[in-house]
């Protein structure tokens, strides 16, 4: 397993191709933006893709953002487009990906970083804490979890 930045990397196009096999909505959204070249426009300059890749396979990914789908001027970076590939899940290879952002985080000195997310009892487990419910920029509510960097 390593993990590599969409960006930073010379074989862009075989990875867009592996986040287009995603079946989740917003991953599809995620290819979309990557394909149009939007994906700074929407989340911000200095923003990064983390892949976690098994040889030529896409395990896992996520976003170290400025901006996610939550509005606000106090909470930032964000963590979003969090998936994992089916016949990945239930091993944790999400954990790596927050593993690296916390070093990320932590050489930049950044004090938290936050998720926002429909789910419950899933960032728990990797030491996300339960902040408050939050608007989203599509009007619907959801919640925001923290993880203090230490």
């Amino acid at each position: 397993m390593e993990i590599i930045s969409f960006y930073k990397n010379d074989n862009q196009q075989h990875w867009l191709d592996e986040i287009n096999k995603c079946d989740w909505r917003a991953g599809q959204y995620l290819h979309e933006i990557l394909s149009n070249g939007t994906f700074y426009d929407l989340v911000g300059e200095g923003s990064e893709l983390l892949l976690l890749t098994d040889g030529d396979e896409l395990v896992s990914f996520c976003t170290y953002a400025k901006r996610d789908e939550i509005e606000s001027e106090d909470l930032s970076p964000w963590i979003g487009f969090v998936y994992t590939f089916a016949k990945y899940r239930g091993h944790r290879y999400t954990g790596l990906l927050f593993d690296r952002i916390e070093h990320l985080a932590k050489d930049q000195s950044i004090p938290a970083v936050y998720v926002s997310t429909d789910h419950i009892g899933l960032y728990e487990k990797y030491g996300f804490e339960y902040l408050t419910d939050m608007e989203s920029i599509y009007g619907e509510m959801a919640r925001v979890y923290v993880k203090p960097i230490k």
